[in-house]
């Protein structure tokens, strides 16, 4: 009935939305700033509004580390050529690896065939040090590039952790791209260093991309080293490149493998680049969009701590593949002290109730899905396996109709919300999202991002 369709599929419950780091940072903001911002309309004004103020509270809530601390905020407000806290020098990767417990779980990584990996805090800053060895020993140094063709495993998480704390630009496609589309994209940033994989899983099948890493590798002239990898546990085909093993590459040092190494990342500006991301190339040669490092660190601390809450208590499994946005938005919850969980192999085999079963086992808290998966799940009468660790379901990438809503709810109950999210690689976020101090309305984006004046 119309009227049952204007009631929210999901309020939040006032005393839990008093215990988010969304209203701890509003109170926060209202104590520095002498403000009164009863509500999150108010906050998202006040944040568009005051672009200074807003964006330093974001660094200094979540003590960005930089050397000097942050002075000026927006040097310059010029399109295209805005300029953000000019004389800034900080690292992506040194706030990933801060404060953390070396033995509790950093990366799930999960693969269709069955194969489980976890890997403790320690050992991924140890894995990344030892690849930053490696690359260094190459030649790799900042503003260099490294290209990945890669599954959603976690040494894609290890190589590309070690590139930035280089000052070096990381850019990927999935190994389901065939050498020259992989090309188009990677060959514009002239890489010098490839790390491919011999495969990859999906809906049921290994596949083996031997052949096209090597003639990918053929088609960037500008390489000098493959760091081969053994997803599917094949050796290196005929490279045209110098290999080294992936397995030697990221070994830490013999003598104390268990030791953690710490990682040592070089200050860059505060806009210089940390990754490239890729248009769908509809209109040509796809464009390489540049991210940088502070730009995405201030980013996902205001989207995934303020709208998300994700804490160092959570774990966030958003399914995609290497060559999407949300990659780089899954992993980059480790900034939080999040763990996550990366899967490589098809959503819907054996069966639709996949993620679910996954997401279950693995004591994930928050799923992130997209609205064909609901609807495949919905038309196929799936039951999702229990998890009582779930607390939240995101979903992207294109418009969630109103019945997705009804069915997450009676499917999970009505603490569990499902917030519709839509940003873009432009920005490598959200432009619209969700946030735990609103309600959830079905068929419908629950409000506009902080810091984002964005209408429609």
């Amino acid at each position: 009935e119309p009227e049952q369709e204007l009631q929210p599929s999901w309020r939040p419950d006032p005393a839990e939305a008093e215990k988010t780091i969304l209203a701890a940072f509003t109170r926060w903001v209202e104590a520095g700033h002498g403000l009164d911002l009863p509500d999150y309309d108010a906050l998202w004004r006040w944040s568009v509004e005051n672009l200074d103020d807003f964006w330093r509270a974001v660094w200094r809530y979540f003590d960005v580390q930089s050397d000097p601390g942050p002075g000026q905020v927006l040097a310059s407000r010029d399109m295209p050529g805005a300029q953000w806290f000019p004389g800034v020098r900080l690292n992506y990767v040194s706030h990933v690896f801060r404060d953390r417990d070396p033995d509790s779980v950093a990366v799930v990584a999960l693969t269709e065939a069955g194969g489980s990996q976890e890997v403790t805090w320690a050992e991924l800053e140890g894995q990344v040090a030892a690849t930053a060895t490696t690359l260094r020993r190459l030649g790799v140094g900042a503003g260099d590039r490294v290209a990945g063709y890669l599954p959603n495993g976690a040494e894609a998480i290890v190589a590309f952790l070690a590139t930035a704390s280089l000052g070096a630009i990381w850019s990927t496609c999935g190994p389901d791209y065939a050498a020259g589309a992989a090309a188009s994209r990677l060959a514009q940033l002239e890489p010098t260093v490839l790390v491919a994989a011999d495969g990859y899983h999906f809906a049921g099948q290994r596949h083996d991309r031997r052949d096209e890493a090597a003639e990918l590798a053929t088609l960037l002239p500008t390489l000098t080293d493959v760091l081969h990898v053994r997803h599917l546990g094949l050796p290196p085909p005929p490279y045209p490149r110098a290999v080294t093993e992936w397995a030697d590459a990221a070994r830490p040092e013999p003598g104390d493998p268990g030791a953690r190494r710490p990682v040592r990342p070089e200050l860059v500006t505060f806009d210089h680049p940390l990754w490239v991301l890729y248009s769908s190339g509809t209109t040509g040669v796809p464009k390489g969009i540049v991210h940088g490092h502070g730009g995405v660190v201030l980013e996902y601390f205001k989207t995934l701590g303020l709208h998300m809450n994700l804490t160092a208590a959570d774990r966030l499994f958003w399914y995609t593949t290497t060559n999407w946005m949300m990659w780089n938005f899954n992993i980059s919850a480790l900034l939080n002290g999040t763990s996550v969980v990366v899967y490589d192999g098809s959503p819907g085999h054996p069966d639709a109730g996949q993620l679910w079963r996954l997401a279950a086992r693995h004591g994930v808290t928050v799923v992130g899905t997209s609205p064909g998966y609901l609807q495949a799940c919905e038309r196929r009468g799936v039951t999702p396996e229990p998890n009582p660790a779930l607390r939240q379901i995101g979903v992207t990438g294109s418009p969630v109709p109103a019945h997705s809503f009804a069915w997450a709810r009676d499917q999970f109950g009505p603490d569990v919300p499902l917030k519709s999210t839509s940003g873009g690689t432009d920005i490598v976020a959200a432009l619209v999202t969700g946030a735990p101090t609103v309600p959830v309305w079905p068929g419908e984006i629950s409000c506009r991002a902080l810091g984002v004046a964005v209408d429609a």
